[in-house]
């Protein structure tokens, strides 16, 4: 299958934490894509110095961005961590650096914030973080319409559901256009996860606010012809659950030190304890598949395999086949 870019816009929708929602005004940052597309989903690289193997993985890092290069997205979504410390230039000159080719092939990026890119003083680490992202206007949170999919960029480190960004979020959801079938949510804390605060070595627990959002978005999804995905990062390891009709995504694999996770015979990560990894997203009219690209790094040489994917049809397409 060829895929192009041509007919459909792809525009980013603004909207600023104190604006008023009459006034967001679309923002159209690349031309045109057309169905079928496939994007990029990953998150928590921490771009840093490569002698700091403490933090990140910087051989599994730099392979990942080849390999997200190579397979020609139309954009890259990431789900927050992106530097290491967001008020420290110097990772962030690493972040220019190590996605140069991304650069040079003009893939759009659409970043989440992240805890960490907030890191030290936050009004240097916006401002290096705004610096890298100019179409986002320094807006925290955004959206971007890509043919049938509408991407919700959230700042977890506001409260989804209440304030500016959950009135804008429940504008959004409110409105949806009539032709998109699905709508990911992307921000950097995850919804679920099999992760704890207390486990040795790292990891994550679910926080209230973001199992708030689960709840919010499993009741609209019963009666919202779109399907909703969300994706996810913070725990340095891959996960997939399924609640209420919406699709949960755990792409944490952007080369940060690993979390383990535990895992239950047949979960096709079972024995997969480090899974440095990025989300291959495919769509087309009514269905998106979603695969994970895992990365396994053995005496130097890049091993990949793709031990789970996930097949979502928009409400509409899954009756269709069904017959119904």
């Amino acid at each position: 299958m060829t895929w192009r870019k041509l007919s459909t816009q792809c525009v980013l929708v603004i909207a600023a934490a104190s604006a008023v929602l009459a006034q967001t005004q679309p923002v159209e940052l690349h031309p045109q894509i057309s169905l079928p597309f496939r994007f990029v989903a990953y998150g928590d690289t921490r771009f840093t110095d490569p002698k700091n193997t403490e933090a990140a993985n910087p051989s599994a890092r730099q392979t990942l961005v080849e390999a997200i290069a190579d397979a020609h997205p139309a954009f890259i979504s990431i789900g927050g961590d992106i530097a290491y410390n967001g008020n420290d230039a110097n990772d962030w000159k690493v972040w220019d650096k190590e996605t140069a080719v991304w650069a040079e092939d003009k893939i759009p990026v659409y970043p989440a914030l992240g805890n960490h890119d907030l890191h030290g003083d936050e009004k240097i680490a916006l401002a290096n973080y705004f610096q890298r992202f100019p179409d986002l206007q320094t807006n925290r949170y955004y959206s971007a319409r890509a043919a049938n999919t509408l991407l919700l960029m959230l700042d977890s480190s506001q409260d989804e559901i209440s304030g500016p960004q959950g009135e804008w979020l429940a504008h959004e959801l409110d409105t949806l256009p009539a032709d998109v079938d699905f709508v990911c949510l992307v921000l950097h804390h995850p919804p679920y996860t099999d992760s704890a605060d207390q486990f040795f070595g790292g990891g994550h627990s679910a926080r209230p606010s973001e199992q708030a959002l689960a709840k919010m978005l499993e009741e609209r999804q019963a009666y919202t012809r779109a399907r909703f995905v969300v994706i996810a990062g913070h725990v340095h390891n891959y996960e997939r659950h399924e609640h209420g009709g919406v699709t949960y995504f755990v792409t944490g694999g952007g080369a940060a030190r690993p979390y383990m996770i535990p895992r239950k015979p047949g979960d096709p990560m079972f024995g997969k304890d480090v899974n440095y990894h990025f989300l291959l997203v495919e769509v087309d009219r009514g269905k998106m598949k979603v695969t994970m690209n895992r990365l396994e790094l053995a005496s130097g040489k890049a091993n990949w395999t793709t031990p789970d994917s996930a097949e979502i049809a928009a409400p509409a397409a899954a009756a269709a086949k069904a017959g119904k």
